[in-house]
């Protein structure tokens, strides 16, 4: 992106996240989420707390590339920028214009453009530490200055978003100062273009208001994001639904269990997303202003919403669980129901032919020259269809068949 004033509207083009030659080579399981427990990749116990600057240079980096933005904004001005050269930015201050400095930093894999950073805008050890621990849970902590660091806020969120290989769920870390805010992701793409847009975009009310405000357009994009994800799995469940009343299969069974499963992980991800909301419309600190713990109460609803339309999801896909268990049971009863009177039908024919198989030289019938012809073959077979045709109408008439 090229640097641009607020006359342009242009000022920034979404580009398509790009692709992962990682994810691109994982196997996936057919009829499973990619949405796993998280793993707690913390130092070992024992291990000093947090992690300082120079243990950042000592720290190996991964493969990938980081990617580094910059978008510094006004009331009347804004320009946005790639950041090929991490040094040389960090040189220079923030243009004197500029009221909100935005640096989102996509990847944490290469150590020297998070080390950089780090001590440019001294960011506390323990909240680098859990900005690289990827199953940091949603919280929002107040890091004063008083111990030799800036004052800033620290919290993690996060960004959940419906992909092709299933659901995806990304750790988010914001550090909020008095004029600038730093956002990392672990991977490139997020759900934050139409905030770009709306910076870019001339008498924005983000663009009249300070950081704080900035902070919560962000996480009303992160928490707006969910719905369409509900909306997905609300599909999902009513094909669910209708399968299992029409055509039950035992495929059916991993389906749901599938999905149970993932509103289950998806919960217990969001759940703490609402506390943390909660806190932010709560706080009372410099930098955050009044006007953006205001439009906080909006994001708080929508996650309330959120977290409803989960549970409700939830219940339902544990009734279509029950549906396709009686669903079952019911095919089975209606199984050993016509089996039942097939057999109840032929026991009075076997009774008959078990009699007439009888060796008995004085029965009348033997003793007859055309008895078998005549006699036997239509005495005997006008009697068993006579009581086959007799039980069928009594088994119709009580509704047993």
């Amino acid at each position: 992106m090229n640097p641009s004033s607020s006359s342009s509207s242009e000022c920034f083009k979404p580009e398509p996240p790009a692709p992962d030659p990682k994810e691109d080579a994982e196997e996936q399981v057919e009829g499973r989420s990619r949405f796993h427990l998280p793993r707690f990749l913390g130092r070992g116990p024992g291990s000093a707390p947090g992690i300082e600057v120079a243990d950042l240079g000592k720290m190996t980096s991964g493969p990938g590339r980081v990617v580094v933005s910059c978008i510094d904004y006004a009331p009347g001005e804004v320009c946005a920028v790639d950041i090929l050269d991490i040094d040389d930015f960090l040189e220079k201050h923030r243009p004197a214009w500029s009221s909100v400095r935005w640096i989102n930093v996509d990847g944490l894999t290469d150590m020297k453009v998070i080390q950089a950073l780090v001590a440019k805008y001294d960011l506390h050890p323990l909240a680098v530490e859990d900005t690289l621990n990827p199953g940091t849970r949603p919280k929002v902590e107040i890091y004063p200055g008083d111990d030799g660091h800036q004052a800033r806020l620290f919290l993690v969120a996060k960004m959940i978003s419906m992909e092709k290989k299933g659901l995806h769920c990304e750790q988010i870390s914001f550090f909020v100062g008095k004029h600038t805010l730093l956002t990392f992701q672990p991977t490139r793409g997020d759900v934050w273009d139409p905030v770009r847009q709306r910076i870019c975009k001339t008498g924005s009310r983000i663009r009249q208001n300070d950081v704080s405000f900035l902070l919560y357009a962000l996480l009303d994009a992160i928490v707006d994001q969910c719905f369409p994800v509900l909306g997905d799995y609300s599909d999902r469940l009513e094909d669910l639904e209708e399968e299992v009343l029409l055509r039950p299969t035992p495929g059916v069974i991993n389906r749901i269990h599938n999905l149970k499963h993932e509103l289950l992980l998806l919960r217990r991800e969001f759940w703490p997303m609402r506390e943390l909301i909660h806190g932010l419309q709560r706080l009372d600190h410099d930098l955050f202003s009044e006007t953006a713990s205001l439009f906080m109460r909006d994001v708080y609803d929508h996650a309330v919403q959120v977290i409803d339309l989960m549970e409700t999801y939830r219940e339902v896909s544990i009734s279509i669980m029950e549906t396709y268990m009686n669903a079952m049971s019911h095919r089975m009863n209606q199984t050993m129901k016509v089996l039942t009177v097939l057999s109840t039908i032929f026991m009075p024919l076997s009774f008959l032919a078990g009699v007439y198989g009888m060796n008995f030289h004085t029965m009348p019938e033997l003793e007859t020259g055309w008895s078998y012809p005549w006699i036997y073959p239509i005495g005997f077979w006008t009697l068993c269809l006579s009581i086959v045709c007799g039980m069928f109408v009594l088994f119709k008439k009580k509704n047993w068949l």
